[in-house]
């Protein structure tokens, strides 16, 4: 033990730079130790880790969530010179999230239900860096850490719950906006009948999830980088979940005309690969004229008790 309590592991903090001081503020022995269990974890999680991967791949609702591990990386790299200021020092209280963890795990097991062990997974990273850094990193590090459930896609029951009520509110809003261009619509169910002669169904792969959870993820890093008030960051979050819906509702109402005046084949084609282009970049620019706009309405205090002082007169 040192001379303030903390154990003999860690050494006094040095001025290192922001890269790798992290590492060097502690001793060889405890790096070797926590790779140790993070190697332990991956091993315990691989098989969850491989399906987890594959529904990655074929499910197009929740591809993006391969990318989330990578833009946390990119979070925790881009705030290395505010973490390596952290004070590490290891936190019984993440064996205890680790054991809830491992508790969640078996009931996944026991009771098959493998979301139960998906995000088990995360709960147990949750313990690791809290029992390995310390209550002060996991501090700076807790809006990444939380980034990570969105690597999981949603269990059965929610998707489910969400994707129905989706796809009917995509079928209303392709129907809205029809009627206001112009055009005789009439929606049968999740089916769009364009002037009494063209069917255009809205298939569950119409609803929208897909472009909704990638577009959290996009909303969700953007939100963490920019430097604006925690108000203005929540505003964009919610307005993000309504953003994805308007262009989905977008793509099915370019899509309909196409039907009407280009054929099936021009209006699927679009569907599927140009509008799957251009949604997210239109959503991402909508979200950047937010921004903008409430830059430009909202105007400090300190700004405005200036702009209103009158200048001295010598």
């Amino acid at each position: 033990m040192s001379r303030d309590g903390e154990i003999s592991y860690f050494r006094r903090p040095h001025a290192y730079g922001a890269i790798g001081s992290l590492f060097r503020a502690v001793s060889p022995v405890y790096l070797i130790l926590s790779l140790g269990m993070l190697l332990g974890l991956l091993w315990s999680y691989w098989d969850v880790l491989k399906i987890l991967f594959t529904d990655w791949q074929q499910d197009d609702n929740y591809s993006a969530g391969q990318l989330v591990p990578i833009a946390a990386l990119f979070l925790v790299w881009r705030d290395r010179a505010a973490l390596s200021k952290s004070r590490i020092k290891p936190c019984l209280m993440g064996l205890v999230v680790i054991l809830l963890g491992m508790g969640m795990r078996v009931f996944g097991l026991m009771y098959v239900y493998e979301s139960a062990e998906r995000y088990s997974m995360i709960l147990t990273v949750y313990g690791l860096v809290l029992f390995v850094a310390g209550p002060d990193l996991f501090k700076r590090m807790f809006w990444i850490l939380l980034f990570l459930v969105l690597m999981i896609p949603l269990p059965g029951r929610i998707h489910n719950l969400i994707s129905g009520p989706l796809q009917s509110f995509a079928t209303w809003g392709a129907v809205f906006a029809l009627e206001m261009i112009g055009l005789t619509v009439d929606a049968r169910g999740n089916v769009i009948l364009l002037n009494d002669s063209i069917h255009v169904a809205v298939s569950e792969a119409c609803n929208g999830l897909r472009m909704l959870t990638a577009f959290i993820v996009v909303t969700s890093v953007l939100a963490y980088v920019v430097k604006r008030p925690r108000w203005e960051k929540a505003v964009l979050m919610v307005s993000g979940v309504a953003i994805a819906i308007l262009c989905n509702m977008a793509r099915l109402l370019v899509t309909a005309v196409l039907y009407l005046h280009a054929g099936s084949e021009i209006a699927e084609r679009f569907f599927h690969d140009f509008a799957g282009m251009t949604m997210m970049p239109l959503a991402v620019g909508m979200l950047l004229g937010e921004l903008w706009v409430m830059k430009k309405l909202i105007v400090p205090e300190g700004k405005s008790l200036n702009r209103r002082a009158k200048p001295k007169v010598s």
